[in-house]
């Protein structure tokens, strides 16, 4: 019998890309996805028409706690601050002999890694301070309890028992078209891109030395399905628990500079006039962005260690900086720039 897997997050950017990725595998899987209602339901559908449909949202407690009973590993993309879904699957998965653990894969992120920045208000200068998933992972798993992200990785570090075995994914900023069946946009570097369009110039937070590492939306769906892969052959290679915790970058930028470089293609494609790149004010770049000061301002610097060690893991997308060019064409076309630019430019 296939392994039966429930995924949460189908429609969206990480989860779409994960289920595109697993559902190319040549292994086989019973799968079965939350969706919110039909027409999220239509756009896997139409995709994978295998794939059975579970309706409800995340706060559908009794759906996610029954659907967690009857699957052997639980992909969990959704919203990575959900209480209420990560304990409800945490209690569904508890259902499980111990001679057949249930297997979470939560995915949380790095945003995790902005606490002391978030804490001092510190934001646009650079931070030596860099965290790893390998030895270092006593650390990432005991940082302080106000960090983004940390009350649902709390639940789900706390769940590993007999019966459940848990993994969390961290990604940093991901970027690249993403191939699952709903949104298939990314999040910081668009956001980066549609700001500098709509105000004519680059836009940097303070001195503009933040770090963050970063990852290639294909790459980041190669770890969930080797993650997958060894939890349907019962855990594999992989580590689960108290040091299942895998970062999953592949390389680090400066947003400054990631500044520059949008606001330099931005002029190239016509859509700016010159490649200027203007400092503003936290209050100012939180009023074009939401949490924009942390996206673009506070420091998330860490090594991927675990997934490359235990899951043979091999990043190899283009870069981010290759990637930016197609990021804001995207943005232009789907804010209207492109239509503006083009009667402008019939005169």
């Amino acid at each position: 019998m296939a392994p039966s897997i429930f995924v949460t997050g189908a429609t969206g950017y990480i989860g779409g890309d994960a289920l595109y990725q697993l559902m190319k595998s040549t292994k086989q899987y019973d799968v079965a996805a939350l969706v919110r209602d039909s027409d999220k339901g239509a756009q896997i559908a139409s995709q994978y028409p295998a794939i059975r449909l579970v309706y409800g949202d995340l706060d559908s407690s009794d759906v996610l706690e029954e659907e967690a009973k009857k699957a052997d590993i639980v992909l969990h993309c959704a919203n990575a601050d959900h209480v209420v879904a990560a304990e409800a699957l945490i209690e569904g998965l508890a259902a499980h002999a111990s001679d057949r653990p249930g297997y979470i894969i939560h995915t949380s992120g790095t945003g995790i890694l902005l606490f002391a920045d978030l804490e001092r208000r510190t934001f646009g200068e650079a931070s030596t301070k860099i965290y790893n998933d390998w030895d270092g992972v006593g650390e990432v798993t005991s940082i302080p309890d106000f960090a983004p992200h940390r009350n649902v990785d709390k639940i789900i570090l706390a769940s590993g028992s007999k019966n459940v075995k848990s993994a969390i994914v961290s990604p940093p900023t991901i970027y690249g078209k993403g191939r699952g069946p709903g949104n298939q946009r990314s999040h910081q570097l668009p956001e980066l891109s549609r700001c500098t369009l709509e105000k004519g110039h680059g836009i940097q937070v303070g001195a503009g030395k933040t770090y963050w590492t970063n990852v290639h939306v294909h790459d980041l769906s190669e770890v969930f399905v080797a993650l997958v892969e060894a939890a349907a052959a019962g855990g594999g290679n992989a580590s689960w628990g108290d040091e299942g915790y895998y970062f999953t970058e592949n390389g680090e930028h400066i947003w400054g500079e990631i500044s520059k470089v949008v606001a330099s293609a931005a002029h190239k494609q016509g859509f700016i006039p010159s490649n200027e790149v203007q400092t503003h004010s936290n209050e100012e770049i939180d009023e074009m962005c939401q949490f924009g000061t942390g996206l673009w301002g506070a420091n998330s610097r860490c090594r991927a260690i675990r997934a490359r060690k235990l899951l043979g893991w091999s990043p190899k997308g283009r870069s981010i900086e290759q990637e930016i060019p197609d990021t804001v064409a995207s943005e232009a076309d789907l804010r209207g720039f492109v239509k503006h630019h083009a009667a402008k430019v019939a005169g």
